[in-house]
C-alpha cells in the first residue's frame, strides 16, 4: 500500500446514507443465506456460487467491462484475494461450527481494523470523533447480541476464522477507496470479483461432488441472492461510499448488520427484542453519528 488515501471530511449527504442503509440491508441478510447454503452445499461451493452469481449481475452492466490501465491490475488481483477469495471462503467454513450470530458479531471488528490498517499503513489515525463513534458502534454490537452468547455453541478455530476474515476486510476497506477514485466502483469490483472466482473454481468445483440435490430448491436460490445482492450490488454500493467518504468511516456500514437482523426478524418472524437490544441499536446509532457528522 502506497499512496495515502484522500476522504471527505464533510458530514454524511443523503446520497452517503442512502448508500450505506442499501449495504446494510444487502450484507445484513448474507450470513443467513450461508446457513441454507450450508444445508446442502460445501464451504466451498457456497464460495464459488457466490462469485459466480456476483461475476454475472456486474457483467450486465456496460460500465463495469470499461478497461483498467494494466498497471491496475496487481492491485486489483490483491484486493479480489484479501477481500472476496479468502474471506468468502473463510466464513461459511467457520459457520459450520459457530453460529451465524457469532460470526456476525466478530465481523462487528472490521470497522477498527480498517482504522488500525489506515493508521499503520496511511499514516491516517482516526480524528476523535471519528474514534469515538468506531468504539462507541463496536460497543453497541456487542450490546445486541450479549442475551444471545450463552446460546452460541463456538470453536476457537471457527472464531478464529472469522477473525481473521475481519483482519483482511480491514485490508480490503483501505484499498478499495483508491482504486475506485481512480478508475469507478464497477470497473474494479467486476475485476476484483473475477480474480476471486479464478481463484475459487478448483475448490468449489471440487466441492459439488459433497452437495445434496434435495436441498437444490432452496440452497441455489439462496446462492443466487448472496451473489447478486450481497456480493455484486452491495459491494459496487460500498465501494461507491467508501470512495466519498474514507474507509474508516464508509465501514461502519457493518455496524448496522445486527441492527438489520433484528428489524427482519420482527417483521418476517415475528420475533421479540430484548430491551438491551434496543440500548445497543441506540448505541450503533450514535456511533454511527459521530462517525459521519463532519471531522475537523
Amino acid at each position: 500500500m502506497s499512496a495515502a488515501q484522500t476522504e471527505s471530511l464533510e458530514a454524511f449527504s443523503a446520497k452517503d446514507w442512502g448508500l450505506l442503509v442499501a449495504v446494510a440491508l444487502m450484507w445484513g441478510g448474507s450470513f443467513v443465506l450461508m446457513d441454507l447454503g450450508l444445508q446442502g452445499l460445501h464451504p466451498a461451493t457456497i464460495t464459488w456460487l457466490r462469485l459466480l452469481f456476483g461475476v454475472a449481475t456486474l457483467a450486465c452492466m456496460p460500465a463495469a467491462r470499461r478497461p483498467l490501465p494494466r498497471a491496475e491490475w496487481p492491485m486489483v488481483a490483491l484486493l479480489g484475494t484479501v477481500w472476496m477469495a479468502v474471506p468468502f471462503l473463510l466464513f461459511p467454513v467457520a459457520q459450520q461450527w459457530i453460529a451465524s450470530s457469532l460470526a456476525g458479531m466478530i465481523n462487528g471488528a472490521a470497522p477498527l481494523f480498517t482504522a488500525a490498517v489506515a493508521a499503520l499503513c496511511y499514516r491516517r489515525a482516526p480524528r476523535r470523533w471519528q474514534l469515538a463513534g468506531l468504539l462507541i458502534g463496536f460497543a453497541g454490537v456487542l450490546t445486541i447480541y450479549w442475551p444471545t452468547l450463552d446460546e452460541m455453541q463456538a470453536t476457537a478455530l471457527g472464531a478464529g476464522l472469522i477473525l481473521l476474515a475481519t483482519l483482511f476486510y480491514g485490508i480490503a476497506f483501505n484499498l478499495a477507496g483508491p482504486l475506485q477514485k481512480r478508475n469507478g466502483a464497477l470497473p474494479v469490483i467486476w475485476r476484483a470479483l473475477l480474480v476471486a472466482l479464478a481463484l475459487s473454481t478448483p475448490y468449489g468445483l471440487y466441492g459439488l461432488q459433497f452437495a445434496d440435490g434435495n436441498a437444490l430448491w432452496f440452497t441455489l436460490p439462496a446462492m443466487a441472492g448472496l451473489g447478486v445482492f450481497a456480493t455484486g450490488l452491495a459491494f459496487v454500493a460500498f465501494v461507491t461510499l467508501i470512495g466519498r467518504v474514507g474507509a474508516p468511516r464508509g465501514s461502519v456500514t457493518v455496524y448496522f448488520i445486527p441492527v438489520v437482523a433484528i428489524l427482519l426478524g420482527v417483521a418476517l418472524l415475528g420475533e421479540t427484542v430484548e430491551p438491551i437490544a434496543i440500548a445497543g441499536t441506540a448505541l450503533v446509532l450514535l456511533g454511527a453519528y459521530l462517525t459521519s457528522r463532519r471531522q475537523g
